[in-house]
């Protein structure tokens, strides 16, 4: 079954199509590097309503687009360069674009906005990120990562280390690991920045193993290290953020205890929670973890565009 919108990350299970989209994202990124990438969204224009900065995700998913052979519009800071700013709702401003566009990728900072996008859109809505919540399509790519790098999707261990309460990207991976086979999760956060209760039950529903840690040098065993940035823009007070921005920095030190064999990913950007220092070494996936977000998107759109 194809998607229609894309709004949590438990749609790509619910729906059986994490494995095409994986297969998809291959074959793109293969049929890239011979510069013969199908032109299957020929006609077709994206429309990327950013009310948040993105640098990653409205590029990614713009290129993605482009080399389909699809168009784009788009705006960066919705809320100041919009009718957002002349009172209009979410809802109306969906509307609207709905009929200029087949298809929306919406970034938000309030936490649900995606989904009441998505109860009144004539077309396909792509959750590129709503507050606090979920990130799907970085799951998805997160997903595409690990499978590229470790060769497999079950039986592996990663460390989540960060800012876990607010981490939407986290929040999504952890509902697909939560049905993968074998998976250790270690936790890595300051207390006050521990995945919300809600994850950790469906965690414990699922029987999935987990622990939660305040040490990063516990969790250098894993097979992949997933750090995350302290959120700022999250925080109530200055002073809440003082005192935790730098609990956890991977750099020289780590590298040389971590894993042989593993993989180092973030989401980015980063501010100083992996030293630049590390990034020529293999096991530093992150930037490769960027590229192939273009791949999955590309993969995505051919799904909700139904070609």
């Amino acid at each position: 079954m194809a998607l229609k919108n894309l709004i949590e990350a438990k749609q790509l299970l619910e729906q059986g199509v994490l494995g095409e989209l994986i297969a998809d994202a291959t074959k793109f990124e293969e049929s890239d590097k011979t510069n013969s990438i199908p032109q299957l969204l020929d006609g077709k224009v994206l429309a990327a309503l950013f009310y948040e900065p993105s640098t990653r995700t409205r590029f990614s998913f713009e290129t993605a687009m482009l080399k389909l052979g699809g168009e784009v519009i788009s705006t960066e800071s919705a809320s100041h360069f919009s009718s957002v700013t002349k009172g209009e709702t979410l809802e109306d401003t969906i509307k609207i674009i709905g009929g200029y566009a087949d298809v929306i990728v919406m970034r938000h900072p309030d936490k649900g906005a995606s989904k009441r996008a998505a109860t009144v859109s004539p077309v396909p809505i792509l959750n590129a990120g709503d507050g606090p919540g979920e990130h799907p399509s970085q799951a998805l790519l997160d997903l595409y990562t690990i499978k590229k790098e470790i060769g497999r999707l079950d039986d592996f261990c990663i460390a989540m280390v960060g800012d876990l309460k607010n981490g939407r990207t986290i929040h999504s991976l952890v509902k697909i690991l939560a049905e993968r086979k074998n998976v250790l999760i270690k936790l890595v956060a300051p207390c006050e920045l521990q995945l919300p209760g809600e994850y950790v039950k469906l965690l414990e529903e699922k029987k999935v193993k987990f622990e939660k840690l305040s040490d990063l040098d516990d969790a250098l065993d894993a097979d992949v290290v997933y750090m995350t940035r302290i959120q700022k823009e999250r925080f109530e007070s200055k002073e809440d953020y003082e005192r935790v921005k730098d609990c956890f920095v991977f750099g020289k030190n780590e590298l040389a205890k971590f894993n042989k064999n593993g993989i180092i990913l973030h989401p980015l950007p980063r501010v100083n929670e992996i030293s630049p220092e590390i990034d020529s070494d293999p096991r530093a996936a992150y930037f490769r973890q960027a590229k192939n977000g273009v791949y999955a998107r590309m993969a995505l759109l051919k799904m909700v565009l139904g070609k």
